[in-house]
């Protein structure tokens, strides 16, 4: 696993730091610091740092897309409705799907510093991305620190891009670089990853769940 940028992880606060200064600009994403609404609501929750927005891309924002979406709970804290009430991380934390990358995101200490981000996209691998590494190497991860958070943070973008602005080249937290090429409701991240529910909100950022885990490059 190579990273660019080898992360401290004694400079996880100078990281929240740089995302509270730096969190209105995102790498071609808007990045509204308010709560960002229900994903299944309208317009209310479709605010832009980039200025007004025609009503067609706000119900482009608001709807959540994907096979996998189906899976999501239909109601409490882990339903869409849900999630967009809480931060990013403790959003997570609510959906099934979601519960080894929550456990990944504890250990390497890094919920305050998502929670806190004013604006942040989320390229968030599901249960089975993770489970699709052999053991070794995943436990191996999961038991460094150092490591682990160069993995997350290689999944994180400053921002909220939508699906209209997710196409292209976007630099994560980590330093690396995030390819996602395709349109509509159908993308693939650094060649291999497929988007199986995006657009999903939280009060801090848009999150797309992947079927694969982002190796960094």
């Amino acid at each position: 696993m190579k990273s660019r940028i080898a992360l401290s992880l004694g400079t996880t606060a100078l990281l929240a730091a740089s995302l509270t200064a730096c969190g209105s600009s995102g790498s071609g994403g808007s990045s509204g610091s308010g709560a960002a609404g229900s994903p299944m609501a309208s317009s209310s929750a479709m605010k832009s740092s980039g200025g007004g927005s025609s009503m067609g891309d706000a119900a482009n924002a608001a709807k959540p897309f994907g096979p996998a979406c189906s899976t999501v709970p239909k109601s409490g804290k882990g339903s869409f409705d849900g999630m967009a009430q809480d931060p990013v991380a403790t959003a997570a934390s609510h959906n099934p799907a979601l519960s080894t990358l929550t456990t990944a995101v504890k250990k390497a200490g890094l919920v305050d510093t998502l929670n806190n981000a004013p604006a942040l996209t989320v390229f968030a691998p599901a249960n089975s991305a993770f489970a699709k590494l052999p053991k070794k190497q995943l436990n191996a991860v999961l038991a460094d620190k150092k490591q682990l958070t160069t993995l997350l943070t290689g999944h994180v973008v400053k921002g909220k891009l939508t699906p209209k602005q997710l196409a292209g080249s976007h630099k994560s937290l980590a330093g690396t670089t995030i390819k996602v090429s395709g349109s509509g409701e159908k993308f693939t991240v650094d060649g291999n990853s497929k988007v199986v529910c995006g657009n999903v909100q939280t009060a801090n950022a848009t999150v797309y769940i992947l079927d694969t885990v982002l190796m960094g490059k």
